[in-house]
């Protein structure tokens, strides 16, 4: 039995994913980011929308972009726009960045960050590569396919064995930094699939 929040994500590797509309992100960030999304992320959860990531550069002097998707991993032009217009007043009001800005809402894209435990899963049998925070057999940095999670800890086939020769990895996700898929054929066919259906 799942609540009205749960939704089950389209199988990519055959297995569908249940999530809930407000599962916890991995990655969060800090500083003038962690109080936007502190502002925003409430808002996009009450029009059915989770929040990716928050970033602020200094691009056009200065851009915040905000990543947000349903559930089920889409985000359409109309969803943006929808988004957008709720976030802004809000961001309007609380002024947390106290400079001019320009607001990009978006999705997170083909090659998109892995911020969240069910990430994980949905994506499981593509390419990622990962950053962790501390290191895990003398690394910070893997490049392989995912293939799934056990409890509290992710599993990755590496693109490149380790000196002691495992071919697998086993990270604990409380240490994940930076999780994102990479752009190949695969992910592109299965992105183009996805739009078909």
């Amino acid at each position: 039995m799942t609540s009205e929040d749960d939704v089950t994500l389209p199988p990519l590797d055959g297995q569908p994913v249940e999530t809930e509309l407000n599962e916890p992100r991995l990655v969060a960030e800090t500083g003038v980011e962690a109080r936007v999304a502190a502002i925003i992320e409430p808002a996009l959860i009450d029009l059915g929308y989770r929040l990716v990531r928050v970033r602020l550069s200094g691009q056009n002097g200065a851009t915040l972009q905000i990543f947000a998707e349903k559930t089920d991993g889409t985000m359409s032009v109309d969803d943006c726009e929808r988004a957008s217009n709720a976030v802004s007043p809000l961001l309007d009001l609380e002024d947390p960045i106290g400079k001019p800005y320009h607001l990009e809402l978006s999705s997170p894209g083909m090659d998109r960050i892995l911020v969240r435990r069910s990430d994980f899963d949905r994506w499981v049998g593509f390419e990622a590569k990962l950053e962790l925070s501390v290191p895990l057999a003398g690394r910070k940095r893997f490049r392989g396919w995912l293939t799934g999670r056990a409890g509290e800890e992710g599993t990755m086939r590496l693109l490149q064995t380790l000196e002691d020769g495992t071919a697998d990895i086993r990270f604990p996700l409380a240490t994940v930094a930076e999780a994102r898929l990479v752009l190949n054929e695969a992910l592109i066919r299965a992105s183009l699939k996805a739009g078909r259906s």
